[in-house]
């Protein structure tokens, strides 16, 4: 295929191979309600979804709730969160989140993007995450994943994560745009990887102007 000239030409075949590579992408993160994917989004930074799947059964076992877990003991819950980095900063900021949900939300989890990012810990990824994922609503979650590969594949230029997203929100239906997130996240793990990208086994490197190789049509 010749190789679309823009963005608003590249992003529809993207979606669509993406669509058929992936069509079961969801999150990796292990929740059972928005709460719980709030507090493991926030254990997710600068850390990997594996290691925060392996704190959070015992964490949601000792704080169920928001607010049990605005309740909790600064030392036990680090101690609890060790392992995920950054712990001192990272409780700090889930027992403000949850303070903050019992004060303001009635103990529930808001909606609204404007509403998600007041919260302590919860920028606009962590609010797109969990608008998306747990609520169904329009939200693009941009990660390093999703930066690099949106930028790879010239749908932005933008290395600032907000700019991206409003680059890629031009591109996206608001009903897709959280699943296209998870899409590009699971080819960013498994293909279009950071160091040394797999450009010979990309089903986009035909349309890809950073592409090495170009596959072979059987």
């Amino acid at each position: 295929m010749a190789l679309p000239r823009g963005a608003k030409q590249r992003a529809p075949i993207v979606m669509e191979r993406l669509a058929e590579s992936y069509p079961d992408a969801e999150c990796a993160l292990v929740h059972r309600n928005p709460y719980e994917l709030l507090t493991a989004t926030i254990l997710s930074a600068q850390s990997t979804d594996v290691l925060v799947n392996k704190v959070t059964p015992a964490l949601f076992d000792r704080y169920p709730t928001p607010g049990d877990l605005a309740g909790a003991n600064p030392d036990e819950l680090e101690m609890l969160i060790h392992s995920t980095g950054f712990f001192h900063a990272k409780a700090k900021s889930l027992l403000g989140m949850a303070m903050a949900l019992e004060d303001r939300f009635e103990g529930e989890v808001p909606t609204a993007l404007e509403d998600l990012v007041t919260l302590p810990g919860v920028g606009r990824k962590t609010g797109n995450v969990v608008r998306s994922v747990a609520f169904g609503l329009p939200g693009l979650p941009v990660d390093t994943h999703v930066g690099r590969l949106a930028r790879r594949l010239r749908l932005t230029r933008e290395e600032d994560p907000v700019k991206a997203e409003m680059d890629l929100n031009r591109l996206v239906d608001r009903e897709d745009r959280g699943t296209f997130s998870l899409r590009l996240i699971q080819h960013g793990r498994l293909v279009c990887v950071a160091r040394k990208p797999r450009c010979d086994a990309c089903t986009m490197a035909d349309i890809c102007p950073s592409a090495t190789v170009t596959p072979v049509a059987a």
